[in-house]
């Protein structure tokens, strides 16, 4: 069902929170049936026979009239604290501000032998009001110093305390049961990004929640130590490979000079397969030897586009006003030299480079544009896996790795990344990155 939470944090709560309703419940049923009704019972039994004692003189269900002496009469008065009244004289004596029973007036009717109206007042003093069926023009005030200060609704506020109080404890029991699987997930995320969480206590929260700790800590262990041998092979391939390329190009410096179409191509090649060495390790190492700092994001993006001053690509900067943002610089500088050397391999020979805030302000928006021919629509998402290339729109040069180590930076700063055209026709990759996760870490 929909109504019902996803989360076992929230299941719990409910689950707790639905138990302690019906048990208010049956308490509740429980009270009134046992205590307070049987209370009931026996305040009618007592105020019955006081009514029936005090009119004793009157014809009840047809016996004879009972002559009673007057000093018998003021006894007892005396002895109860009973008070007769009449209409007129109880309402100056507080019978206006007294609280009608329904429930004790149908009971004590029915002990009374015909219609009977019951009224309580609970101020200083607790007294019970009676207009009996033997004299319904009078009003008899009954004190009762025994209920004295005795209030008839605590029970529902003691109940709705009781089950605020369940219920609050059973959150928090739910909250420190979960606060562990939160943590595990928190790491996960971590894992998945490509970052190395620290070690969980596996001596909190249940056996079974230990048990899975215990497991994501050797998998996280086991996952780094697997990045750190795929870094040490990337690496050692990478010194195996330079090495003899570093002697093919001191043997093309030695070759003659009648020779220079061949000297020039194997150079072009060997500087090919240097820059592919260079992505291998970019990919492998995602930035991690990168730490956040605040930066100036105008200056990072000046650096990025001076490496091309030299070069045939055409580039043009423009630049918002921007706030200093907590960045690793060489991951966004890497970012957009390769969206620019994309934009000079494909392109025609210009670029666009444009940076700046949302219209909301809680993302950072990074543009690059080229006027070359594009990608298709059909295309684009797949260029975004390792070793992928473009159509025939696109050479073959290059290892496939430009836009794949893009997507592991944009996704490192939990990013999106939008493909579509630009104003010179060509290419346009949109980077949003939100702020949120360009602040200082707490």
């Amino acid at each position: 069902m929909k109504l019902l939470p996803r989360s076992a944090f929230g299941q719990t709560v409910m689950l707790l929170a639905g138990l302690l309703l019906i048990n208010q419940l049956v308490s509740y049923t429980i009270v009134v049936m046992y205590v307070i009704k049987p209370s009931y019972d026996q305040i009618n039994d007592l105020l019955a026979k006081q009514v029936k004692v005090v009119f004793l003189d009157e014809p009840i269900n047809g016996r004879q009239r009972l002559e009673l002496p007057d000093e018998m009469r003021q006894r007892f008065f005396e002895a109860t604290g009973i008070e007769l009244y009449s209409e007129q004289s109880a309402r100056k004596a507080g019978l206006d501000q007294a609280t009608y029973y329904s429930y004790l007036s149908e009971e004590l009717g029915r002990e009374l032998g015909g219609p009977t109206e019951v009224r309580i007042n609970q101020g200083t003093q607790f007294d019970i009001w009676v207009r009996p069926p033997m004299a319904p023009k009078y009003w008899l005030k009954v004190p009762l110093s025994g209920f004295e200060g005795f209030q008839f609704s605590p029970l529902p506020l003691y109940l709705a305390l009781i089950g605020v109080l369940s219920v609050l404890g059973g959150w928090l029991f739910a909250r420190r049961l979960n606060r562990p699987l939160k943590k595990l997930e928190v790491a996960a995320h971590q894992v998945g990004r490509g970052e190395r969480p620290a070690t969980l206590s596996d001596d909190v929260g249940s056996s079974e929640v230990a048990a899975v700790t215990r497991a994501f800590n050797q998998m996280a262990k086991g996952v780094a130590q697997l990045e750190e041998d795929r870094a040490l092979l990337m690496a050692g391939i990478s010194h195996d490979l330079r090495t003899p390329l570093t002697r093919i190009r001191l043997a093309t410096e030695m070759m003659q000079s009648s020779e220079g179409y061949l000297k020039d191509g194997i150079i072009d090649d060997i500087e090919d397969m240097n820059a592919i060495i260079d992505q291998f390790i970019a990919y492998v190492r995602q930035d991690r030897e990168d730490s956040p700092e605040p930066s100036d994001v105008e200056a990072l993006l000046e650096d990025a586009v001076s490496a091309f001053a030299e070069r045939p690509l055409r580039t043009v900067l423009a630049v918002e006003p921007i706030p200093e943002l907590w960045l690793r610089p060489l991951s966004i500088k890497r970012l957009v030299y390769n969206l620019l050397e994309n934009a000079e391999r494909y392109g025609r020979g210009e670029a666009r480079v444009e940076a700046r805030l949302s219209l909301n302000s809680n993302e950072l928006v990074l543009k690059v544009g080229d006027n070359g021919p594009g990608i298709p629509e059909a295309e684009r998402e797949r260029l975004f896996m390792p070793f992928e290339r473009g159509d025939k729109a696109r050479s073959t040069h290059g290892s496939g790795l430009g836009l794949a180590i893009i997507k592991k930076i944009v996704d490192s700063y939990h990013g999106r990344i939008l493909l579509g055209q630009s104003t010179q026709g060509g290419l346009l990759v949109e980077i949003r990155l939100p702020l949120s996760s360009l602040s200082p870490v707490e």
